[in-house]
């Protein structure tokens, strides 16, 4: 069922529970299609950030502040939130603005550098993710495949995909993630359950992810198989299933 929530919208399948999905920088599908037979008990919300079909294209830009605008109505039925790379930073922004809004979070390797200050490797990760946001296409190419292979994208040693392509050009201006400073303490101190989840293919990742876990007093979990799409990674769907069944209150 699809429905319009102010400017973007969502797409409900299942019953049962609602849980609130949120994509970072590819799409629904790519996203959380693993993650389809939940819906058996499980409302799924597949949330389509601005920019991804059927949701309108951004006003200005991709920004993680205008995430949070779109995502606060979605939270007055207190759902169980499940949230992706840069859709990670609207979530908790939008979840520090209320966090009785939302019956847990599940956070999948987001980009909060600034939880791991004097790291070489979260350091470099926060450059070169800042560069492909800030110059897209034109980003210096060794350091683009590098990001794209970190990300997640299907790229070999030729031409870039067309379906990469696009993908890059809809990032590009969009927000850089270095500035998002979410108040993970209202959050902390709100006693909001909390699943931080990485994938074991990047060790700047796996350290904001532990350094998240820990802001958060959160549940840590590393899922490897997958890369950066840990939703689809083995074992992930029942331990979200497990963790939803542990966060009913």
């Amino acid at each position: 069922m699809l429905a319009s929530v102010g400017e973007i919208v969502v797409l409900r399948d299942g019953s049962g529970p609602e849980v609130l999905l949120v994509h970072g920088g590819a799409g629904p599908r790519t996203t959380w299609g693993a993650l389809a037979p939940l819906a058996d008990r499980w409302t799924l919300a597949y949330v389509h950030r601005r920019g991804y079909p059927p949701s309108p294209p951004p006003r200005k830009r991709q920004d993680f502040e205008v995430d949070a605008q779109d995502l606060a109505p979605l939270l007055v039925g207190r759902p169980h939130v499940v949230a992706h790379s840069y859709g990670v930073l609207g979530t908790l922004i939008a979840t520090a603005a209320a966090p009785g809004g939302v019956r847990s979070l599940t956070l999948i390797e987001p980009p909060l550098t600034h939880l791991v200050p004097d790291d070489p490797a979260v350091a470099r990760l926060e450059r070169i993710g800042d560069a492909v946001l800030t110059h897209g296409m034109d980003t210096d190419p060794a350091e683009l495949r590098e990001f794209l292979r970190l990300a997640g994208a299907p790229i070999a040693d030729g031409p870039l995909p067309e379906g990469v392509v696009a993908g890059v050009r809809r990032a590009h201006g969009s927000r850089p993630t270095s500035e998002a400073r979410p108040r993970l303490h209202t959050i902390r101190d709100a006693g909001v359950p909390v699943l931080v989840a990485s994938g074991d293919h990047s060790a700047a990742l796996e350290r904001i992810c532990d350094a998240l876990a820990d802001a958060l007093a959160g549940r840590r979990s590393v899922r490897p198989g997958a890369g950066h799409f840990v939703a689809a990674a083995p074992g992930f769907a029942e331990e979200l299933e497990t963790f939803l069944r542990s966060s009913v209150a």
